[in-house]
């Protein structure tokens, strides 16, 4: 892989065999030898100053991350509408019930529901535009600094974020004051590089064969914490306002940032002459994406291909999680549904849950399939919940379709893992950089899109943005079945030949 020339390359590919939680397998000890353990010994970012012998590493991290994130994501968007409903003198609610169309829409009330949407998309472009250049810097950076650094400093600037906004509240300074915040986190990485550290130091500790189960008790966690966020924060606000709130996301995301530093351990040995602030990191993924990285030599051209391949597999994807989430709660409130905040809860819970029966469906299946069949089957599900969702007129059909997709989390984690194992064990920082970063990009094409797809086709098909949806995932589900036929052919080609 292509570094600074200052740089010790085989220094920063060594992996800690001793100090990985629970890699036992073969594989994981070729990564390093014991001799290692003595350099990272001696090495004061390396250790913890506790040693933790449970079976967690990163999972409290990405857990209580996810859980601030998810906590004030809604209720910064309602204090945006309380605040500038109060500066336009609208005294209104937002309607939570059916209409049917008879009474005109409140001109004020238009007004606000533009303004909000408007300050919400300068804030969410604003993280994402400094996070597109700072999350790639981070993320290689880490392949040679060590993963620990990213895991810390993100939940740093995310607090950081937390005290503006309640510096806003307090002092009720202008709501546009938010977006230094969203800077601010930006500049440390955000929640994306977070994302990056955790995926890549699982993939620095576990070995091929039990790393699509890791990577998806990680994807577990983030619906577990944003379960329990939705659960406490809208009750909560209503009980003490928004104020209270905050100081939580605050304390949670020190509290994230403080486990980081006494429990995790290093996996990787830091390099002392590496560098943040160089264009080496950027070279690295250009490098990454342009010649398949250092492992590219065996599968040549094939190799490239299946990387990018899988990539689109996973944009795809996630941005059709991302776009019809969107638009669950609209299509819930109006008629012929009709549903009420109760049901609406339930209805999030049923879709949060869908991450704990894709860990436990995936964790079944991979006992007689092999993971490209897994992913097919959970997009299989999707495709099938989607449809259902599409012709949904009535409460027990919607909730049929929850039930259906229950398994529609496990493509993600199969190509995280995919994608892991395409690529050295020193460009991993690199490679998860780059996907959190196309997560990104997924939320805002998905947003954008399905936002844009409700409203026009609503005069001839309520449920056909649904519909589209599905339609897009039958592209990753015929991606991923032609490439494992592909590599099973040279497989057996393989063995014929030896």
């Amino acid at each position: 892989m292509l570094r600074c020339l200052d740089m010790d390359e085989p220094d920063t590919a060594a992996i800690l065999p001793g100090d990985v939680l629970t890699a036992t397998d073969e594989e994981t000890h070729d990564y390093g030898d014991h001799k290692h353990e003595a350099e990272v010994a001696s090495t004061g970012f390396v250790r913890p100053p506790f040693r933790v012998t449970c079976p967690v590493s990163v999972e409290p991290v990405l857990f209580l991350s996810m859980f601030s994130l998810a906590l004030q994501a809604p209720l910064s968007t309602q204090y945006l509408w309380d605040r500038i409903s109060e500066d336009l003198g609208y005294n209104g609610s937002k309607r939570s019930g059916c209409s049917n169309g008879s009474v005109p829409p409140d001109p004020l009330q238009t007004e606000v529901e533009i303004l909000t949407a408007h300050w919400n998309l300068y804030i969410s472009l604003g993280g994402f535009s400094v996070g597109l250049f700072v999350v790639p810097l981070l993320g290689s950076w880490s392949d040679l600094a060590g993963r620990r650094p990213i895991l810390i400093l993100p939940n740093i600037g995310l607090a950081l974020q937390a005290v503006v906004y309640l510096v806003v509240m307090y002092l009720k300074l202008p709501v546009g004051y938010f977006l230094v915040g969203r800077l601010l986190s930006g500049l440390s990485g955000d929640f994306n590089a977070i994302l990056a550290g955790c995926f890549a130091y699982v993939a620095d500790t576990s070995d091929r064969k039990s790393r699509t189960i890791r990577v998806a008790i990680l994807e577990a966690c983030l619906g577990l914490s944003g379960m329990l966020a939705s659960i406490i924060g809208g009750q909560w606000r209503q009980a003490q306002g928004y104020i209270n709130p905050f100081w939580l996301v605050l304390a949670t995301n020190l509290a994230s940032a403080l486990y980081a530093y006494l429990f995790v351990r290093e996996s990787v040995v830091p390099d002392p002459s590496a560098k943040l602030l160089t264009s080496c990191h950027y070279k690295a993924i250009w490098h990454l994406f342009s010649k398949g990285g250092s492992t590219s030599d065996a599968g040549g051209t094939f190799h490239r291909c299946k990387l990018w391949l899988y990539m689109l597999c996973f944009f795809l994807v996630v941005t059709v999680h991302f776009g019809s989430r969107e638009l669950y709660v609209l299509f819930e409130l109006s008629s012929p549904l009709c549903w009420g905040s109760a049901l609406i809860g339930y209805g999030s819970a049923a879709q949060n849950l869908a991450y704990l029966s894709s860990l436990l469906g995936l964790k079944i299946m991979q006992r007689c399939l092999e993971d490209s069949w897994v992913a097919l089957v959970g997009l299989v599900s999707n495709v099938i919940g989607l449809v259902v969702f599409s012709v949904a007129d009535t409460t027990q059909l919607m909730f049929t379709g929850y039930g259906l997709c229950f398994l529609f989390m496990a493509a993600t984690p199969v190509l995280r893992s995919k994608l892991s194992k395409l690529v050295g064990q020193s460009e991993q920082g690199a490679l998860f950089a780059s996907v959190a970063c196309v997560e990104s990009l997924c939320f805002l094409v998905g947003s954008g899109l399905f936002n844009s797809l409700y409203p026009a086709t609503l005069h001839f098909m309520k449920g056909f943005p649904f519909l589209f949806a599905a339609n897009i995932l039958f592209i990753p589900a015929g991606i991923i079945g032609t490439l494992r036929c592909l590599d099973q052919r040279r497989d057996n080609r393989d063995s014929t030949v030896s």
